[in-house]
């Protein structure tokens, strides 16, 4: 058995715990002291970015360039277009990307990462505006940006201090500001987040219609003079657990499974005689088919019922909305 692992069988659930809860606090702790020394450069960062005319290119080598890849995912999904490069590619014919319209957020803690900093005279050469986030800066990355986004920390979480654990963190919590701040600068809402996730499932749920979902064949309909006995057979081939009533082309009520056994509780044998004018709920609740199913769905939650009418612009019945049509 070797020494790491014999370490590793040395460490109870305690102290695992307390580990955990150590690097947790220490990295929340971290957090707190970075929000509290955002000042004037972070706003500037943000203005570059917006006034830019090009591209958010972010670029990073090692572990900040793997928080880097996440800071350019999530500014390209929140309405900032954003790619990651790499600074070795870059400097072996990937700099053919960059537009001199661009703005580049290079990422190194020290701020003395030689691929990084071999990139800064071409960058000035091309015009591009640059905002470094530090760790340093003092640093050469610092001293040749437009703008500085100081990540500074007292040390790593990592017991040795050498591990890239505390400062890509603030890193990452650095992106995620400036991800936020731009979105608000722009009035960024759920649907232009859903016009970029079309295929995840909040895409599909905030693009999508009540006329997407709705049942539209074999609707239940049956007439005021219906009898519950008659209804009940419409019902069954409808497998809605629902008929609706209408009057001529005007729908004037609604009769569900839960009525059916509300009114059979009452009176089994007397009931089956009675009309849908007699048993149904009138003036049914009803949604037009236009409405994004996030709407509906919401509506359905608060007024404490699973199904809806959908109906046209001109209120004919043009489908049944359940709750768990998505």
């Amino acid at each position: 058995m070797s020494d790491q692992q014999q370490a590793t069988l040395t460490c109870d659930a305690s102290q695992l715990i307390s580990s955990a809860k150590t690097t947790l606090t220490t990295q929340g702790q971290a957090l707190i002291g970075l929000a509290e020394r955002i000042d004037q450069q972070f706003a500037q960062a943000v203005d570059i970015i917006l006034s830019g005319k090009g591209r958010t290119i972010i670029c990073g080598m090692g572990k900040s360039g793997i928080v880097g890849k996440k800071i350019a995912a999530t500014l390209a999904s929140t309405g900032t277009p954003s790619f990651f490069m790499h600074p070795g590619e870059a400097f072996h014919g990937d700099l053919g990307m960059v537009h001199a319209d661009d703005t580049l957020v290079l990422i190194s803690y020290s701020g003395e990462t030689e691929e990084v900093i071999r990139l800064l005279p071409s960058l000035q050469n091309f015009g591009n505006r640059a905002i470094a986030i530090v760790g340093n800066p003092q640093s050469t990355l610092a001293q040749h940006c437009d703008c500085v986004l100081d990540i500074t920390i007292d040390r790593e979480v990592c017991p040795n201090n050498l591990a890239p654990t505390t400062s890509t963190t603030m890193t990452i919590a650095m992106g995620d500001a400036l991800a936020v701040a731009l979105m608000q600068c722009r009035d960024f809402q759920p649907q232009d987040f859903a016009r970029f996730h079309p295929g995840g499932s909040l895409g599909r749920k905030l693009l999508t219609r009540v006329r997407d979902l709705m049942h539209k064949d074999n609707l239940p309909f049956c007439t005021p003079q219906t009898s519950l006995q008659e209804a009940i057979a419409v019902m069954t081939e409808g497998r809605r657990g629902v008929v609706l009533v209408k009057d001529g082309a005007r729908l004037v009520g609604i009769f569900t499974d839960g009525d059916l056994r509300r009114a059979m509780l009452k009176d089994a044998a007397g009931m089956l005689s009675k009309t849908m004018a007699e048993l149904m709920t009138a003036n049914p609740k009803t949604i037009s088919q236009d409405t994004m199913i996030v709407e509906a769905e919401e509506r359905m939650l608060r007024d404490k019922i699973t199904l809806l009418v959908a109906v046209d612009d001109a209120e004919n019945v043009v489908g049944l909305l359940e709750i768990y049509d998505r």
